[in-house]
């Protein structure tokens, strides 16, 4: 794996709190009704895509998600400022203002989505994975979905696959806890999600999903399995949200105690006390990273608000017309 250093802290903790503050601003914006529909929030959850875009080849590897999927994009490489607007359902969107919140999508930089279907994207993943193998390619694919998704029955046909035809496919279960509102515990009689691997004879196992040092190593370790040709691994992502399952979500589920104690062990703050630890910036060098922070965010909602939205005539172009359809007399 590459070597964890000081720039690595520093970047860790410049892109999370990014990622944070981009979240932070969609709520305000979506309260606003600025940004329309659903809105599901990743904070508390920045040290799994912090930790796995460490471990990954960003020239070559892909990721497939959920609809909690906004900050996924910018972290590979996206510009945020296209996000933030396709958010807002502008022409100058990541898909024109056609997908919005659940469906972001940036084919450039090897991301496919932003899916609503609950556990739809687990077997898109293995057939991406299937496509790099099948043309020769040693690219990885991170096919990420919650612990809900974790019951579909979709999940079982494509860990069934996946190491059948030793697919280069990573399954991450980003398990915050709550599928929507319901808690693990509730959903089945066993509470070790990664063990489900074990059935296929998957390479499997948890991690402590609010360390980002972590989630590199278990990535990596997982991503070397796949481009050795030795098939697919299962992992668990043990994390948290500090939201709501979406921005209508009243959380009358659990406590606000239990959101406290979990924020005590907060991946941004656990980035940040190392950074003060080692001297890897001065009070002064971490308030003018926060500045930056702010001043992208900003940024992008200028970009976003300033935005046209499409003309009428983008959703004809969005649909095609087969001349000698035979169904229609």
């Amino acid at each position: 794996m590459k070597k964890i250093t000081k720039q690595t802290y520093l970047d860790w903790y410049k892109d999370m709190l990014f990622w944070r503050k981009f979240e932070d601003k969609l709520a305000s914006v979506y309260i606003q009704q600025k940004v329309r529909g659903f809105l599901h929030l990743y904070n508390g959850q920045e040290a799994i895509l912090a930790g796995a875009l460490h471990a990954m080849d960003l020239s070559k590897d892909k990721m497939i998600t959920a609809y909690r999927n906004h900050v996924q994009p910018i972290g590979m490489g996206e510009d945020p400022r296209k996000v933030m607007a396709e958010l807002y359902g502008k022409v100058t969107g990541t898909s024109k203002g056609m997908g919005g919140s659940m469906h972001i999508f940036s084919k450039e930089f090897g991301f496919y989505g932003g899916h609503g279907i609950v556990g739809g994207q687990i077997p898109l993943g293995a057939g991406i994975a299937f496509g790099d193998k099948y043309k020769g390619s040693d690219a990885v694919t991170l096919t990420c979905f919650g612990d809900g998704a974790a019951r579909q029955g979709s999940l079982h046909e494509a860990f069934n696959l996946a190491m059948l035809w030793k697919l280069p496919v990573i399954f991450i279960c980003e398990n915050n806890g709550y599928a929507m509102g319901t808690s693990v515990e509730r959903t089945a009689n066993h509470t070790d999600i990664w063990k489900l691997g074990l059935g296929y004879e998957m390479p499997c196992g948890p991690v402590d999903a609010m360390n980002p040092v972590k989630v590199a190593e278990a990535v990596d370790e997982a991503i070397q399995r796949a481009r050795r040709g030795d098939g697919p691994t299962f992992l668990e992502m043990k994390t948290y949200r500090y939201r709501g399952h979406s921005m209508s979500d009243a959380q009358h589920y659990r406590t606000k105690d239990e959101v406290e104690e979990y924020k005590k062990i907060d991946p941004i703050t656990q980035v940040l006390d190392i950074i003060i630890e080692n001297k890897y910036a001065t009070d002064e060098e971490i308030a003018a990273i926060d500045k930056q922070v702010k001043d992208l965010v900003a940024e992008c909602e200028k970009f976003a608000e300033e935005s046209p939205y499409p003309e009428t005539q983008q959703m004809y172009d969005m649909v095609y017309e087969q001349k000698n359809y035979p169904f229609i007399s």
